[in-house]
């Protein structure tokens, strides 16, 4: 299946990073879920959450709290908003605020995710985030002297150099043919996926994600690593914060 469809629904946000504003129709609709034939939410998926937001209809507003990934891409209206009936035409709106902090922090984690990998070759075991915080955790044996600061250091000085994060889909071969393309543990990428989607923060760090991220690492702000967690023998967990 194409990185751009989810079930019934093209999936705008994998092309245009930066839409906020779009047009629908409304395929399905229950109190439990919404489909559209389009959208430029993010389902949430890779430690990234989905999006809120709201669709506007003959004068209605439905608010957006969320999505849910299954056969359709099902966008989960406010308990108790109405919900506009299939057929439908609605101007849809993704919150900005919402979805630019978790830009910046997807991005930020990527920065971080290569820095640890290329410095101390530790893969990834596992992540998740909320607007401007996160946590990383790595297969990281040993905990050097100053490590958390050297850590800090070096991802500021890669945001600091403003590299380019590119975005690409490539055939499946070609893509597993890149070196180090998958930086977790295990391989999240499904089986039968005949495209991968490919983020390059370039001279950096390459690995197959789907999220949403920003266009240099210029406009992720500035990453303090706040606490670095043992996990279990071998395993640290490091949480970052993304400010200004």
């Amino acid at each position: 299946m194409s990185v751009d469809l989810h079930g019934r629904t093209q999936r705008l946000e994998m092309s245009d990073q930066n839409l906020r504003a779009f047009e629908a129709v409304v395929l399905a609709a229950t109190p439990e879920g919404i489909v559209l034939d389009r959208s430029a939410f993010y389902p949430g998926g890779g430690g990234q959450p989905a999006d809120h937001g709201a669709l506007v209809w003959q004068g209605v507003e439905t608010r957006i709290v969320g999505a849910r990934k299954g056969e359709d891409l099902c966008l989960i209206p406010a308990e108790g908003d109405p919900i506009p009936p299939a057929g439908t035409e609605v101007r849809a709106a993704v919150a900005d605020e919402r979805r630019s902090a978790l830009m910046r922090t997807h991005s930020g984690l990527h920065v971080l995710c290569g820095v640890v990998f290329r410095d101390y070759g530790s893969l990834v075991t596992g992540g998740n985030m909320e607007p401007f915080s996160a946590r990383m955790d790595f297969n990281l044996p040993e905990v050097p002297p100053g490590f958390k600061q050297t850590v800090e250091d070096a991802c500021n000085a890669e945001i600091a150099a403003g590299r380019r994060i590119d975005v690409r889909v490539l055939p499946r071969a070609e893509a597993f043919a890149l070196p180090d393309i998958i930086r977790t543990a295990t391989n999240l990428v499904p089986e039968d996926a005949e495209q991968v989607r490919i983020v390059d923060i370039v001279g950096l760090d390459t690995q197959a994600d789907g999220g949403t991220h920003v266009a240099t690492t210029a406009q992720i702000g500035r990453i303090m690593v706040t606490k670095i967690e043992s996990k279990g023998r071998g395993f640290r967990r490091l949480r970052i914060a993304i400010s200004d």
